[in-house]
């Protein structure tokens, strides 16, 4: 059960990380060209309203949104595989806003489409590379 006191913790506690983790950049490329490890650094998705899209950084942290709840989180690439860790949310009611994003355990590159699997290995959806990187 939460109570109002944990809830507003929670909350506090993601909108600190978000100001923290929005200090990070890079200007990394998609897939890997020489077979190495994937680099998604940048922004994936569109940022238009109500749209899922991911932002990642070279320090190995991940923000965006699932199109309604925030999300945050790390990641970590081995091979062609990215690998999200826990990833927090912001628990808001979304009325007609598909949440897919927020099931995302890993993902793949295929030049400038991230395909997103869930803790299954089933693929849940795509991003585009964004264009403002």
């Amino acid at each position: 059960m939460r109570t109002p006191h944990r809830l507003l913790a929670l909350t506090t506690g993601l909108l600190m990380a978000f100001s923290l983790t929005g200090c990070g950049g890079g200007d990394g490329e998609s897939g890997s060209a020489d077979g190495g490890t994937v680099d998604p650094v940048g922004t994936w998705g569109s940022t238009a309203a109500q749209a899922p899209n991911l932002t990642f950084t070279e320090d190995g942290n991940v923000t965006g949104t699932d199109g309604c709840n925030r999300l945050m989180g790390s990641w970590t690439a081995e091979g062609e595989t990215i690998e999200f860790g826990e990833i927090a949310s912001t628990l808001m009611a979304c009325v007609d806003v598909d949440t897919w994003l927020s099931g995302a355990k890993t993902a793949t590159v295929d030049g400038d489409t991230m395909v997103v699997r869930d803790e299954g290995g089933s693929e849940i959806g795509t991003l585009e590379r964004g264009s403002g990187d």
